[in-house]
């Protein structure tokens, strides 16, 4: 597996990987027409855009094995206090969970924020999202009290210092 600064090129990997994991990892915990109407046509499009008007100070990393894209995160300031880091997205391939890919991508977003000079990295995950919340707590993520509403979804806010 080797990881690597995403570019334009790579929004259709992205999309592909991005959609898969929505449909699997999101099943039950938003309506199934939302997920059913997910295309990677229109996430590719989203991709393009976002990486034609990028977040200032984000980054967008891929990982890749045997040459496919299989897991991508993206990180900057935060979007509710740019004082700190946040993990935006972090997805894998349902063929890549359980591989290592999700665990090296964090790993390497948290170092890439606290080289940037954030004291804390924070992340929004859906509310019943119980695997992904156990995954951030192996990270040192804890639940912090944040909660917000987001196109009728309630998520929850994760926390935790950095080195």
């Amino acid at each position: 597996m080797s990881i690597r600064p995403a570019a334009d090129v790579d929004a259709a990997a992205i999309a592909v990987v991005h959609v898969a994991a929505w449909k699997a990892a999101y099943r039950g915990l938003m309506p199934d027409t939302v997920l059913d109407g997910l295309t990677v046509e229109a996430r590719t499009q989203r991709w393009q855009r976002n990486f034609a008007e990028p977040l200032p100070g984000s980054r967008t990393t891929v990982l890749e094995r045997d040459a496919r894209v299989v897991a991508f995160a993206s990180a900057g300031p935060s979007r509710d206090d740019p004082r700190h880091g946040e993990l935006y997205a972090l997805y894998a391939h349902p063929d890549a969970w359980g591989t290592g890919a999700g665990r090296t991508l964090i790993v390497d977003a948290l170092a890439w924020l606290s080289a940037g000079g954030f004291p804390r990295a924070e992340l929004w995950v859906l509310r019943g999202n119980t695997r992904a919340i156990r995954f951030y707590e192996r990270a040192g993520f804890a639940l912090d009290g944040g909660a917000k509403t987001s196109d009728g979804l309630d998520e929850l806010r994760m926390s935790r210092a950095l080195a």
